[in-house]
């Protein structure tokens, strides 16, 4: 009986690109954008409003909310909505490196430590898996995050254009 290309696979467990994906899938932060949608919108709305804990006193300590409450309301938002991106970046960071891992038809990885690094060539049936996965999974992910980021920034933009007119 033969054995699958994957099941003598050297490369340890947890950094299979394989298994590194289902654990980004699975995680509790990660999983965010594979979410519905209303429930992903839902998660960054809470941390726009929770980060106005830290952007507020900072916009209230640059405009006083009783004299300038428009600049106060869109320093306070473009404050919290950092946050925002910054979760989002790091949501892109890390699906992004599980694409390129499942990509990569040459996959390096470490036995015991950094001083012991090896190189394993995928063959041809884990490699298309793979580069399956990242076109039906992890890509759709991506574009998701892009949009957003897309949209964060178009707000950026709009708020710029009201306080302009101030």
């Amino acid at each position: 009986m033969m054995e699958s290309p994957a099941a003598v696979c050297p490369v340890p467990t947890e950094q299979q690109p394989i298994n590194e994906y289902q654990a980004l899938r699975d995680s509790w932060f990660f999983s965010w954008v594979t979410l519905d949608l209303r429930v992903y919108v839902t998660k960054l709305a809470w941390v726009w409003g929770w980060s106005w804990l830290i952007a507020g006193p900072l916009a209230a300590a640059s405009f006083a909310p009783k004299k300038y409450i428009l600049q106060f309301m869109l320093c306070g938002a473009a404050g919290a909505g950092v946050f925002v991106a910054l979760i989002i970046l790091r949501l892109y960071l890390g699906w992004s490196y599980v694409r390129d891992r499942l990509l990569r038809e040459t996959i390096f990885y470490e036995e015991s430590g950094w001083y012991d690094g090896q190189t394993w060539t995928k063959p041809p049936e884990v490699l298309t898996r793979d580069r399956l996965i990242v076109s039906y999974q992890v890509q759709p992910i991506l574009q998701r995050l892009k949009r957003t980021f897309s949209i964060l920034v178009l707000f950026v933009f709009g708020g710029s254009l009201i306080w302009n007119f101030l």
